[in-house]
């Protein structure tokens, strides 16, 4: 299926590593001129060199802190330029994913902590929104696409869970917006998901247990109802989808890139 994005501009925030970067790369592949934002120039440089050889298109990288306005703003201005064009495509995903680390109980969550983590995932992507969201209405077209995750429909980490249904909450509103300019706006939920940092968690596990990586693996994939590891290609080819025109129908909604949640329905 010819996704009719070729030609395309698209910024990935949190795109040097992990399902921004898988992202990035399937964007690529599609004919899109992508501009990567992350917090580490040598990591950042690294990646977008790493994409342009593979896809022959241009990808370029801009550093920020999404925390911070100035930064955010200088980047994404910064971006428009390098592409040489308004953005056509954003997909928000820097933030730090959950399940790597166990998460705090009530009792540990400090004010420092909760501000933290919902300025980075909600405010973050609420920033980098409205820098190119002028471009859109401008040229009457775009794709937003926020990366959030399965806490938002399951319990066990509650900052992230907050967080997580608030981005569910920012696309919907952003969507009834915007919609009318011609930019669709929509979640999507990741689920335990194969990136660069899943080996050395599966070779530690391994360890602490005596049994072979292939088994960890295989209790991680027993938590969805394809009992398969999801790798972040395959959330990147959903999120491509979402971003291209052939996705008109689809606005304000929660997408779930998960494997499927045993026993849980949404209707």
């Amino acid at each position: 299926m010819d996704l009719e994005l070729k030609g395309k501009r698209a910024l990935v925030t949190g795109g040097s590593r992990g399902i921004g970067k898988a992202v990035a790369r399937a964007l690529a592949q599609e004919g899109v001129d992508v501009a990567l934002l992350a917090r580490n120039p040598q990591t950042l440089a690294e990646a977008a060199s790493e994409l342009a050889a593979e896809s022959g298109r241009k990808v370029v990288g801009v550093s920020a802190d999404t925390t911070q306005d100035a930064q955010t703003q200088a980047a994404i201005a910064e971006a428009v330029r390098l592409l040489g064009g308004p953005i056509d495509i954003l997909v928000n995903a820097a933030a730090e994913p959950a399940g790597f680390a166990a998460p705090p109980k009530l009792a540990e969550i400090t004010g420092d902590y909760f501000h933290a983590e919902m300025d980075t995932k909600v405010m973050g992507y609420i920033r980098c929104s409205r820098e190119v969201v002028a471009g859109m209405k401008a040229q009457g077209w775009g794709r937003i696409v926020h990366i959030s995750g399965l806490a938002a429909r399951q319990t066990g980490n509650t900052v992230g869970s907050m967080r997580n249904i608030a981005l569910a909450a920012l696309a919907k509103n952003m969507a009834d917006e915007l919609g009318p300019h011609g930019i669709n706006v929509t979640v999507l939920h990741p689920g335990l998901t194969r990136t660069e940092r899943t080996a050395p968690l599966v070779a530690a596990r391994a360890a602490a247990q005596g049994i072979a990586e292939s088994a960890v693996e295989a209790q991680m994939a027993a938590g969805n109802s394809i009992q398969h590891l999801v790798d972040a290609s395959e959330v990147a080819h959903v999120v491509a989808f979402l971003c291209s025109p052939k996705s008109r129908a689809i606005n304000g909604d929660a997408i779930a890139a998960g494997g499927g949640a045993p026993r849980a329905i949404h209707s």
